[in-house]
């Protein structure tokens, strides 16, 4: 899939995914956006001190773990800028 095909979302509308406002459970990272609905470590749109509806690209330099972690998560969209 080209970035092209993916749908663009505001800041706004990520905002909205955060597992509590719609059953969406999203988060950016990079410019692109995922869906974390099945990771049970996100249960209602929480993970750690994180918040599902955010761009966590600076809070990951932080993490405990690399961006790898996403790989196993669908892109649903492009933040956009």
């Amino acid at each position: 899939m080209n970035l092209s095909d993916y749908p663009t979302f505001t800041r706004s509308q990520l905002a909205l995914r955060n597992g509590v406002d719609k059953e969406e459970i999203w988060c950016a990272y990079n410019g692109f956006i995922y869906e974390l609905n099945k990771s049970r470590l996100w249960r209602g749109g929480k993970h750690y001190e994180h918040w599902a509806g955010q761009d966590l690209t600076e809070e990951m330099k932080d993490a405990p773990h690399n961006e790898n972690v996403f790989d196993k998560f669908k892109i649903v969209g492009i933040l956009k800028p």
